[in-house]
């Protein structure tokens, strides 16, 4: 045994020194990419590296996934309120003053790649040439005129989306919402091998857009932090902010929520609510709420052992998840940011960049923070609230009429009979927004449907109505037109089916 615990002792003996040298080759490597600064950007990417620094730290710290599922217990009744139980307590009649304490920021650090579209996701066209951007300032001003108040908007852009998004910015500068902008760290990509930076100067155009990242949302705290934008908010009397993804069209500012953060009914204000709602089969991988050494607690998919991702993803089990609609108290922000208490799991994501180097990206993510503040809560709110559009299959449904549209807000439309969103699944042919919308003439009536899959080269014609279950599969080579005002209800239709005019 004295044996066994000596090699053990040489072992972490071993790996410390590893992790020294690593980290003393990483400040060297930092410090001669610092030195290729010039004064106008020194001061923010010594900023920028300093964060990093921290971040590798830990990562060289920490090893393999950092739950030890023993710990997960069932969070208690009263840490995840049912929406209904909020929405019961009403609204006071001074409604507008708690309004006036908020200030809605949206995540808009994304590229709209995965969609075939260059520049920020925020400017792809959703529904009646509106784009995401264009319906959040819609919602915050309709808001700001019907309760005369002054909710301003907050992006957090990246280095990827900043300029097209501030160039945008100018044709809302006559709108009723005053809109601020800061950016996201940039930290450089890691070689996978070497654990060194890709990066040998601090430019991030041409040939060196690849070597540099924004590390997830999670860096909202220290970036939003460091802008000085949160001491100006809390200096004109904002108290919380409400975060939400940008591409998520059912993240609306709710104030019954609001209320319930305002006037507690137990006089104890929450500094953190997360928004979660119901899992079904299609969000076996999303964040779950679970309670973690007497803390609420977000644990990812990433973070759990392997040996037990099925049981994570369980619906029974593990009922909700997180829908990264988030209140966050301001001051609580700042308190815990200058105690540098802010504790969040590291997510490495791996990437390979064009020329086929393997690469590493350090992120964070903003709700994994919920455990370094006080009094927090879950909120299980309608499935309405949490509405992504990741993919061409998700904008279908929103550019369909199961929604209408109402000052910027998308809700489901009375004529539908059941509340459930049809599941959508278009093949490759339809990835890309352009080829997705050359495909269809006009977007079919989708009220009845349950389910759709298209596989192939298909289009579809004007007026086109679908009901129940419809798969559409077009083998290779073949081509399948849906005619213009066709009803498909319950239908496979496959093979080669033109319909040409005459």
């Amino acid at each position: 045994d004295f044996s066994k615990a000596m090699s053990q002792a040489g072992t972490s003996q071993f790996q410390e020194v590893i992790r020294q040298e690593l980290e003393y080759s990483m400040k060297v490597e930092l410090d001669k990419i610092l030195a290729t600064a010039h004064t106008n950007e020194l001061e923010h990417t010594k900023k920028d590296l300093e964060g990093f620094k921290k971040l590798f730290h830990r990562f060289l710290q920490e090893k393999g996934p950092s739950v030890d599922w023993g710990k997960i217990q069932r969070p208690p009744e009263d840490s995840i309120q049912p929406y209904e139980k909020i929405k019961a307590r009403g609204l006071p009649d001074n409604i507008a003053s708690v309004l006036n304490k908020l200030v809605v920021v949206k995540l808009n650090g994304g590229l709209g790649t995965s969609m075939g579209c260059k520049g920020p996701k925020s400017l792809i066209g959703v529904r009646n040439e509106n784009t995401f951007l264009d319906l959040t300032v819609q919602q915050i001003e309709h808001l700001n005129k019907s309760y005369n108040t002054d909710v301003p908007l907050v992006l957090m852009n990246s280095f990827n989306t900043d300029d097209d998004t501030k160039k945008i910015l100018q044709k809302y500068s006559h709108s009723r919402v005053k809109i601020y902008t800061f950016n996201q760290s940039r930290y450089p990509r890691i070689n996978k091998e070497t654990l060194l930076p890709i990066a040998k100067d601090v430019s991030y155009s041409g040939e060196n857009t690849e070597c540099w990242y924004p590390p997830g949302h999670g860096d909202i705290y220290a970036s939003f932090y460091n802008s000085g934008l949160l001491d100006n908010l809390i200096g004109e009397g904002k108290e919380y902010i409400f975060v939400s993804n940008i591409d998520n069209l059912g993240a609306t500012v709710d104030l019954y929520i609001l209320n319930h953060l305002m006037n507690p009914p137990n006089g104890k204000r929450c500094e953190f609510v997360m928004e979660v709602t119901n899992k079904t089969r299609a969000d076996v991988k999303g964040g779950t709420l679970t309670q973690y050494e007497n803390k609420l607690r977000l644990v990812e998919i990433a973070q759990v052992p392997k040996a037990h991702v099925d049981e994570f993803k369980s619906v029974s089990k593990f009922k909700i998840f997180n829908t990264n609609n988030l209140w966050i108290a301001l001051s609580a922000i700042k308190r815990l940011q200058e105690k540098n208490a802010i504790d969040m799991e590291i997510i490495v994501n791996p990437k390979t960049l064009d020329g086929g180097l393997n690469v590493i990206q350090l992120e964070t993510a903003v709700g994994a923070a919920i455990k370094s503040f006080e009094n927090s809560l879950g909120i299980n709110v309608p499935r309405s609230r949490f509405l992504p559009v990741k993919t061409t299959s998700d904008l279908l449904l929103v550019m369909s009429n199961l929604y209408s549209l109402n000052a910027g807000s998308l809700t489901m439309s009375e004529k539908r009979e059941f509340p459930t969103v049809p599941l959508v699944k278009l093949g490759s042919s339809f990835t890309k927004v352009q080829d997705y919308l050359r495909r269809f003439e006009s977007i079919p009536d989708m009220l009845e449907l349950d389910h759709l899959t298209v596989s192939g080269d298909v289009t579809f014609g004007k007026n086109v109505s679908l009901k129940g279950t419809v798969i559409i599969i077009a083998n290779h080579g073949d081509r399948i037109d849906i005619p213009a005002g066709a009803v498909l209800e319950n239908k496979i239709v496959s093979g080669n089916l033109r319909i040409l005019d005459h």
